[in-house]
């Protein structure tokens, strides 16, 4: 998650800071434990963010699939086949013009808001209570 990461890059130097301030070990620690605190409070928050985004994400999802219309339940299958196909073709050189860079990161994009969206849709809550259980 990319959050978590722009968090911890965020708390690094402020943690750097206090580590080199210069004041007694115990007022040190204080101030780190406080630090340590924030940080997992603004991780928590971030978790459950991400969650509730995912879960929206999967309701979408479901809605288009559960759908009256066969276009509105089948065009994310649809859409992911044809760049299958598409990407088989271009590694064979059966198209006339090779696939653009873009066209590549569509398929990326696609596959990894199927494989990584429901991977994280799992772990988001173990990860969320895992950090609940160290505040």
């Amino acid at each position: 998650m990319p959050i978590l990461a722009f968090l911890s890059s965020l708390f690094g130097p402020i943690t750097e800071i206090v580590t080199n301030l210069h004041t007694s070990d115990a007022d040190k620690l204080t101030l780190q434990n406080k630090l340590v605190e924030l940080q997992n409070q603004v991780s928590l928050k971030a978790l459950d963010y991400e969650s509730q985004l995912l879960a929206a994400k999967a309701d979408i999802i479901k809605a288009e699939a559960n759908g009256q219309s066969w276009l509105q339940r089948m065009w994310r299958p649809i859409t992911m086949i044809t760049f299958l196909v598409l990407v088989v073709c271009d590694s064979f050189g059966w198209l006339k013009n090779p696939l653009a860079p873009q066209a590549w990161s569509l398929l990326q994009l696609g596959l990894g808001g199927y494989v990584i969206g429901r991977s994280a849709e799992k772990v988001a809550p173990a990860i969320a209570s895992a950090i609940k259980g160290q505040s």
